[in-house]
């Protein structure tokens, strides 16, 4: 909108305006029932075109009574003619002063509107207006007129009345007026509103109104505590600046150029935006600019601000230009800093708190190559409870551990961490796997109801070259062979942990040298867009051609999953190889294994392949009758409190000496006191005396197992 526009809707100007129009109605009307003007008015439907003729004789148009038959807006010129003149002769434009007032903008000539040209002819668009609007209540104003503007718009002189030599800023309404709002009973507007009205309440809030109408731009802009600058004509020039754009930048001389007056304005990069405002005449708005701090600055800014900049195109009849209205911000920004700084501490804090909870230090059994990692999903503060865990069991057997506790934040963390601990005591017991899924199941519900859990629980056993798992809700495993052949375990899996009601099961996979497995969490391959099985064929194909050692494979599979640092859910993974070892390795793990049938001669049988087999495999003295002392008494606990078939398996890996003992008694032994009058019951004593550690199991299919470890020397 042109600036003579936005003057002429002015809700003061359209006042004046629909004040007149009522004004010359009435007499029109009072002096028709008299005689038949009005009747010719109301019968030819031309009423609008009568008001067209008494408004322009009200803006002086000269010859009004004589073109008044022609006029763009009525079909024919017979029946509104007799109409027009019988109004015009009622009241004579000249008659009433306000008509004639020259501060109303729509007097001047404004773009896409059209006077009275010399032929008679004219087209009125505020005349159009004013018949698609009717009046308001109290015949002053239509319901366009009730609309509250946000700055009042200072009205055009007359040429004669600005000159731009002496006002820079005359063109935009920078000229002060002269109002009669100073004394409003000598408006006629006022005075003929007054007399119609006669109620002190309506002449108070006339006076009230006309009063803010009256106030001027350079006044209101000036007041502003924005920061409010006029610049006009394709070189910007300074038509304006208020008092904030003067504090805070210093005064700026009136007339120059805004590249060489307004240098704040070319750092910020705004004067091409400028340009592009004035070419669309649409307005543009920049957030957030920061406007740096200046030692000695007129305005005295000492500290860095932040301000939003909006451009808006100002239209004149003779010129063009930009009204640059920034806004202070710097409260904002820097409160969204300081949100944006608590949110990274509270993150870190919850990162902490979730790799506390995992373990420091992965745990290397002896046959296998283990390898994990955590990555924590978005950029929120609410990690999620995903976590895993690799646990030793002796007699070189390893437990595998992967979870996740469906949710986030603190809560899902914390249930995490009381899971992760509950496995690793159940892992002591050395449970088979569905056992110890079922007690984490019933410590889950009691824990919270609400919270669901996955997991799965595995253990490798070097002497049997598999992997024996159960599975609660869980993501399958994955094993790939030497080969590159990937296996998917996706059988033996119950419903999550929590659920309760289910007896899970155990199931089996073959793991042997050169074999690779992995263990993840749904945070890897579950999209929002795509089935969950498509994610686990996409891991596998990218598991299937993924070599190297561990940590070399989980970071090529986050890779080939597209995991980042914006992935929005956690993933843990947990890689773990069981190599082929040659020439030296290969030395320091052997097996030896001996059936005894039972009877007297099995202990000392036992006794002399256990020094035999130590003395091969060239153990200290010392170490050897250790190991023979405990093969002796492993093998007499069984004889006295088992059932045949017996094995007597000795195994040695590159850190420890392992014995173990099997029977066909599914009775566990436990370590008890001996009184000294007792002649059995000190060989579990014994063992654990001289071994580094110690335990027992019950085997698949029946019976159990006892063993003990010796740590080698320099290990």
């Amino acid at each position: 909108m042109n600036f003579t526009r936005w003057s002429a809707r002015l809700p003061g100007t359209q006042r004046r305006t629909a004040a007149a129009q009522a004004a010359i109605k009435a007499r029109a009307q009072s002096t028709g029932t008299s005689g038949s003007g009005t009747d010719e008015v109301g019968k030819g439907g031309d009423a609008d075109d009568a008001d067209d003729t008494a408004n322009d004789a009200g803006n002086g148009d000269a010859g009004a009574g004589n073109d008044s038959g022609i006029d763009s807006d009525s079909g024919d010129g017979n029946g509104s003619d007799s109409g027009e003149q019988a109004a015009g002769t009622a009241c004579p434009a000249t008659a009433d002063p306000a008509v004639a007032d020259p501060t109303v903008p729509d007097q001047a000539t404004a773009p896409g509107r059209s006077t009275q040209s010399a032929s008679g002819r004219s087209t009125h668009a505020r005349h159009q207006d004013a018949r698609k609007r009717p009046a308001g209540p109290e015949g002053l104003e239509g319901p366009e007129d009730t609309e509250t503007p946000t700055v009042p718009a200072a009205r055009n002189r007359p040429p004669a009345e600005t000159d731009p030599e002496t006002h820079p800023g005359a063109a935009f309404g920078d000229v002060p007026e002269t109002d009669p709002e100073t004394a409003p009973e000598a408006d006629p507007q006022y005075a003929q509103h007054a007399s119609a009205s006669g109620t002190e309440p309506e002449r108070a809030a006339w006076k009230r109104r006309r009063a803010i109408d009256a106030l001027p731009v350079r006044a209101l802009l000036g007041q502003v505590p924005a920061l409010v600058a006029v610049v006009h004509g394709p070189e910007h020039r300074i038509a304006f600046v208020n008092e904030a754009y003067s504090h805070v930048f210093g005064p700026r001389p009136t007339g120059a150029a805004a590249r060489e007056a307004l240098p704040e304005l070319v750092e910020l990069g705004l004067l091409p935006l400028m340009d592009q405002v004035r070419r669309s005449g649409r307005p543009r708005t920049v957030k957030s600019r920061r406007v740096s701090p200046q030692q000695g600055a007129p305005g005295n800014r000492r500290r860095p601000g932040y301000y939003t900049f909006t451009c808006t195109p100002i239209t004149t009849s003779g010129d063009s230009g930009v009204l640059i209205f920034a806004a202070d911000v710097t409260d904002q920004v820097q409160a969204v800093e300081r949100l944006r700084a608590s949110e990274r501490r509270q993150r870190e804090a919850a990162v902490t708190l979730q790799r506390s909870l995992l373990p420091q230090e992965l745990e290397q059994p002896d046959d296998l190559r283990v390898a994990a990692t955590y990555q924590p999903g978005g950029t929120d503060a609410a990690v999620g409870g995903d976590w895993y865990d690799v646990i030793t069991l002796g007699a070189g057997r390893t437990a595998l551990v992967i979870g996740d506790v469906m949710g986030r934040g603190v809560r899902a963390a914390a249930v995490m961490g009381q899971l992760r601990t509950a496995v690793r005591a159940y892992a002591r017991l050395d449970l088979p796997p569905h056992e110890v899924l079922q007690l984490l199941d019933g410590l889950a519900a009691e824990i919270d109801a609400s919270q669901i859990a996955t997991c799965v629980y595995a253990v490798h056993d070097p002497n049997e070259g598999c992997l024996r798992y159960a599975s609660a809700g869980h993501v399958p495993i994955l094993v790939r062979d030497a080969d590159g052949t990937v296996h998917r375990a996706s059988e033996h899996t119950g419903p999550p942990l929590g659920t309760g009601g289910w007896l899970h099961t155990s199931g089996s996979l073959p793991l042997p040298e050169g074999s690779t497995a992995v263990l993840y969490t749904d945070g890897l391959i579950e999209r929002r867009d795509a089935d969950i099985d498509e994610g686990v064929a996409a891991l596998e194909g990218a598991f299937a051609g993924a070599t190297g050692s561990p940590d070399i494979i989980c970071d090529r599979l986050l890779r080939a999953l597209g995991i980042s640092e914006d992935h929005d859910d956690d993933v843990a993974l947990l890689v773990f190889q069981h190599p082929v070892r040659t020439g030296p390795d290969a030395e320091l793990f052997h097996n030896a294994a001996l059936d005894l049938l039972g009877g007297t001669e099995a202990a000392p049988r036992a006794r002399a392949f256990a020094s035999g087999v130590l003395a091969s495999w060239r153990f200290p003295t010392e170490l050897r009758d250790l190991g023979v002392l405990a093969a002796s008494e492993l093998v007499a606990n069984s004889l006295q409190h088992g059932t045949p078939p017996m094995r007597l398996l000795l195994r040695r890996t590159d850190r420890r000496l392992i014995i173990e003992v099997t029977d066909g008694d599914e009775h566990l032994p436990r370590r008890c006191r001996a009184e000294p009058a007792d002649e059995a019951g000190r060989g579990i004593s014994i063992i654990a005396t001289i071994a580094s550690a110690w335990g027992s199991r019950r085997t698949q299919g029946g019976g159990k197992s006892v063993w003990c470890e010796f740590a080698l020397p320099g290990r």
